[in-house]
């Protein structure tokens, strides 16, 4: 079933969702309506037990550019309105995180800035070869700081730091060497790259990946001590359900698992 709206275009396949930014003449670029827009998407997944990934696409010649800046412009000395908006944003990029199933952009063109971020923020990444990457705020005289919160979880400092203060373009091939996407591929194969990683995934026990994905995220907050002992008790937990116990005994028969997902 495909469900539309004027900024992100809602489709569903079987278990999974693919969300398309809509703003294909303004580069997809994340204005206040488009923020809330992405919002209200997200958060109606949170409720979908039967959903198992979701894909971030979007329309146009770029993926994303970043925050409206003639919106902004608009609202010229209003730091309370700054703060609202950029604060908007965050809980966004949390919220990727946050989902429970995988996220995985579909990048082509540009993602820059907020763009860019919005990659860093989802879970996986494909890009076409022709995708470029850059947080280039800098060139207008405004520092990417939000953007910087998940590119340095992504990226090694000392090359994030460089694409901050340069605010120069990456290739899509060195977006992969750096780690803020997984996968580099031909253009034209793009939408089989997402769709082999999105297969991959949903093979898998749903119980099994929301506990992971879960898992990752919290423990890196962690001391290593306190990371294991964490990790101990997932797993423990994990081994009791019933995905795991039907994934053993599938494995020792030789045999496909039949989840239940629970």
């Amino acid at each position: 079933m495909t469900v539309s709206s004027d900024l992100i275009l809602s489709e569903r396949q079987g278990d999974v969702l693919t969300l398309t930014l809509n703003r294909p003449d303004q580069y997809n670029a994340l204005s206040e309506e488009m923020l809330t827009a992405l919002q209200a998407a997200i958060d109606a997944c949170r409720a979908d037990d039967a959903l198992r990934a979701v894909v971030l696409a979007a329309r146009g010649r770029a993926f994303c550019a970043g925050h409206d800046l003639k919106q902004m412009r608009g609202h010229a000395g209003d730091e309370a309105y700054y703060r609202a908006l950029f604060s908007q944003c965050g809980r966004l990029m949390q919220s990727l995180v946050q989902l429970p199933v995988p996220v995985i952009a579909r990048v082509h063109g540009t993602a820059t800035a907020a763009g860019c971020q919005l990659v860093a923020s989802c879970d996986l990444a494909v890009a076409a070869h022709s995708a470029r990457f850059a947080v280039s705020g800098i060139n207008v005289g405004l520092f990417c700081s939000t953007p910087a919160v998940p590119l340095t979880r992504n990226v090694p400092i000392k090359q994030a730091f460089e694409m901050l203060v340069t605010g120069q373009f990456i290739s899509a091939e060195q977006a992969a060497a750096r780690g803020l996407v997984n996968h580099v591929v031909p253009d034209d194969e793009l939408d089989g790259a997402v769709q082999g990683l999105v297969g991959a995934i949903v093979a898998k026990s749903p119980l099994a990946i929301r506990t992971g994905k879960t898992m990752v995220y919290r423990q890196l907050g962690l001391p290593l001590d306190k990371a294991y002992d964490f990790a101990a008790q997932v797993m423990a937990t994990n081994m009791l359900a019933a995905d795991a116990e039907e994934g053993i005994d599938a494995f020792m028969q030789k045999r496909p698992a039949r989840w239940q997902g629970k």
